[in-house]
Parts: C-alpha cells; structure tokens; sequence
C-alpha cells in the first residue's frame, strides 16, 4: 500500500491536480494496481459542473485512472526519474456517473513498456460497477531540471 505522503514522494501532481488519496495494491513488477480516489464536495470542479446536481467530469476521471498508472509505474526501479505522460487514449467509456461521496477504485494493468513507451489499461469503479474504462499509450519523459 502507498499512502499520499509517498504518492507525493513519486508523482509530480500537486493540488488540485493529484486526484489519488492512497495506492491500495501494486505487484512487485509494478504491472498492476489498485488505487483509491475519496470523490469529496470540496473538490473546486464541483462549482462550476452542473451545480445542483455535480458530477465529476469524464477528462478527471481518466486523469486519475492515468495517475494511478504513473504511481504504479514509478515503483519500478528502471523507470526512476521518468515522468509518464499522456500520448493516446482508446476506448474510452463511461458507464456511470461519478458524484460527491464517491470512492473512485482504479485497477490498473501495465500491458506493455519497450523503451520510452508503453500501454495500459485501466478501469475505474464506484461500489463495484464500472464507471469508467480506457486503454492508453504513455510516452515517458525526462523533466526538465532548470
């Protein structure tokens, strides 16, 4: 298990961009993890979509899903000090709308790295049923140190 403290030791995101409250299960190959996002009414979205009535959007859901991938990926050792960012996404679909209180369960399957890219799949669940899926390709990066 990895709690926020070490999640921020691993991954760049600060608030209000780190959407991963905790990594609740990750093999030692780092191919696969389970991580927890607590979907809250303070989370500064919820103002501005569809108040009254607020759903988390689709594009924060599929960052968090990528969040809990970078976590899972930044455990492996030859991958330290590379940053996975984004390249494409495929198949996504969203099943079930996202509300405040909320626990978001990402399982993450690294299917692929060779060199500086890789794919995964993902899918996010609230109480058991899907709410959300995709497959990605990531490309991983070196930060710049300016």
């Amino acid at each position: 298990m990895i709690d926020i403290n070490e999640l921020l030791s691993v991954l760049p995101h600060r608030y209000p961009m780190l959407l991963v409250d905790r990594i609740l299960e990750i093999n030692e190959e780092g191919t696969y993890c389970r991580g927890l996002k607590n979907v809250t009414m303070n989370e500064p979205f919820f103002q501005g979509h569809y108040p009254g009535n607020p759903i988390m959007p689709g594009v924060l859901i599929i960052e968090s899903m990528a969040q809990v991938g970078a976590a899972c990926l930044m455990k492996n050792p030859s991958l330290a000090g590379r940053i996975p960012l984004i390249g494409s996404i495929e198949e996504v679909k969203f099943r079930r709308m996202v509300k405040p209180g909320d626990q978001l369960i990402h399982e993450i399957k690294i299917l692929w790295v060779k060199g500086g890219v890789g794919k995964m799949d993902a899918q996010a669940t609230v109480d058991g049923e899907l709410a959300a899926k995709m497959t990605m390709l990531f490309k991983l990066s070196v930060p710049n140190k300016e």
